[in-house]
């Protein structure tokens, strides 16, 4: 990356750290508040029909991913024109994916007696908190849709500022009326209205930074026969799109079907903290996103190779830390949170942060397989989501929510551990697949040193942490240190490519 994508990239990654830690702070507080106010099947209701409209968002086809990676050229190129005609393109496929997508949830919902039939909650709040969720997400489709320009022109920074800034705003709205009024449909009301105030001041913002920028999505139907390969592009991320959805959108849907209503919310506590790790990496690695496809379109393949592995390098030395402190502090932080009821067994906890290293580590090869349009693979994503399905039906059944994340964590090691490297190797850096390995494979040893050398360490830690917050504090600091004094101490010495991202850092801190 050059000196200019450097920047951009770390100032998107800096935004959102701060936008990270100021939700998850609040997230502790609000997810307490709304159990006790709300109550476990509220918030189970919610995450269940947040996941049926993530179901119905398949219609999306890929259409964003597809538009942003044709972006990066004309961007490149300061080409307004085209900027303008892709982006006009984009507003009219969206309308008509918005369109499907309001009919097909209305048709869903009158389903809703039958699939509710056994909740405690009331009918209309059900449909009233589905209303307000729907409409929240159309707004996406139907307005917001040219935030997919900030994000490819690397300024990402700005929607995290304004759409997660009103959503902090929101929260906070929402713990103080619901802790007043316990009410339920106070909660959902300003849930929609925060998300019409967002639209507003975002699209504002756009307006402000691209004054050129028009968009005229009427002309949709002539500019698509003018972009042919975006369809062939949108039909292969949409069966990607579709196993996404199996292997991280069900979740929910499955607890509920295969456990209950009220397990949602349990497993909610975890994946409420897990999720913020994993999307806090995701818009991370996002950040660099548009700067590695401008790298990508220099076609300089031993730079595209040093930036590879300096990227994959920091990503193990992050994934591995945060992990392990994860599984070390999240049951005690739990227990004195909300209760030891809210626990989860050992054996899921541990599948759980499985399932997050997997998701922390595939985002740089994601990347870029994405920046090199590499979609043609739609025969690996129909073999991923059908191992996922087939081995959490037959497993879900016999052992329930450990069934369900061996079934995601299979159809992972199949695909995204093993293939997906193999696939960017070959097609998109062309280099050979055990130099790859070579590397990973430390990696991975390195962790496991680590790993055994926390538990070592947690042994010798002096008291409980579940006694007392104070006490919990001291016990994170304590392990956390440890865990990243040793593993950064390892990847630096012993691995390939750290050294050299903290050397280009901090060649860049001193330019600034």
């Amino acid at each position: 990356m050059n000196e200019s994508r450097i920047k951009k990239s770390l100032l998107n990654a800096r935004v959102n750290f701060i936008f990270y830690f100021i939700t998850l702070f609040i997230s502790f507080f609000s997810r307490k508040i709304f159990l006790d106010t709300l109550g476990a099947d509220f918030m189970g209701l919610t995450g269940t029909l947040t996941n049926i409209l993530g179901m119905l968002s398949l219609a999306e086809l890929g259409i964003g991913t597809s538009i942003s990676f044709h972006l990066y050229k004309p961007i490149r190129d300061n080409d307004y024109v085209k900027i303008n005609e892709l982006m006009s393109l984009f507003g009219w496929l969206y309308r008509l994916v918005g369109g499907f997508i309001l009919v097909a949830a209305v048709i869903v919902s009158l389903f809703f007696p039958f699939i509710f039939d056994d909740a405690s909650i009331d009918l209309p709040l059900i449909y009233v908190a589905y209303a307000s969720l729907l409409g929240s997400s159309l707004i996406g489709y139907f307005i917001n849709y040219r935030q997919m320009l900030l994000g490819a022109d690397q300024k990402g920074y700005v929607v995290a500022v304004y759409l997660q800034g009103a959503s902090v705003v929101k929260t906070l709205v929402q713990m103080y009326l619901c802790s007043v009024y316990l009410n339920y449909y106070l909660w959902i009301a300003i849930e929609f209205g925060f998300a019409i105030i967002a639209c507003v001041i975002l699209n504002w913002k756009i307006n402000k930074t691209y004054p050129w920028l028009t968009c005229i999505p009427s002309n949709g139907r002539e500019l698509y026969k003018k972009y042919p390969t975006i369809l062939q592009s949108v039909k292969q991320i949409f069966v990607h799109r579709m196993k996404d959805f199996l292997l991280t959108q069900s979740d929910q849907i499955l607890v509920f079907a295969f456990v209950s209503l009220k397990y949602v919310a349990y497993y909610g506590n975890y994946t409420l903290l897990t999720l913020r790790i994993t999307a806090l990496f995701r818009s991370v690695m996002g950040s660099a996103d548009a700067g590695i496809g401008n790298l990508i379109a220099e076609n300089n393949r031993e730079k595209s190779l040093a930036v590879f592995w300096e990227l994959m390098s920091m990503r193990y030395w992050l994934s591995v830390i945060i992990v392990v402190i994860l599984y070390f502090t999240i049951p005690p932080f739990i227990e004195l949170w909300l209760g030891s009821e809210y626990l989860l067994s050992n054996a899921v906890f541990a599948l759980i942060m499985v399932n997050v290293f997997i998701a922390m580590t595939r985002t740089v090869v994601d990347s870029f397989n994405h920046c090199s349009g590499l979609y043609a693979d739609v025969w690996s994503a129909w073999t991923e989501g059908g191992i996922n399905l087939f081995v959490t039906i037959v497993a879900a059944s016999q052992f329930g929510l450990i069934g369900i994340l061996l079934g995601k964590i299979a159809s992972l090691v199949s695909i995204v551990v093993l293939w997906k490297p193999f696939y960017l190797f070959r097609d998109g850096l062309r280099e050979k697949y055990l130099v790859y390995w070579r590397h990973v494979g430390v990696y991975y040893l390195l962790a496991l040193l680590t790993i055994v050398s926390a538990f070592a360490v947690n042994r010798l830690f002096p008291a409980s942490p579940t006694d007392s917050w104070t006490l919990f504090i001291a016990y994170c600091a304590y392990i956390g240190s440890s865990i990243f004094v040793a593993h950064t101490v390892l990847m630096y010495f012993l691995s390939h490519g750290l050294k050299g991202m903290f050397c280009r850092l901090i060649n860049n801190y001193r330019n600034r």
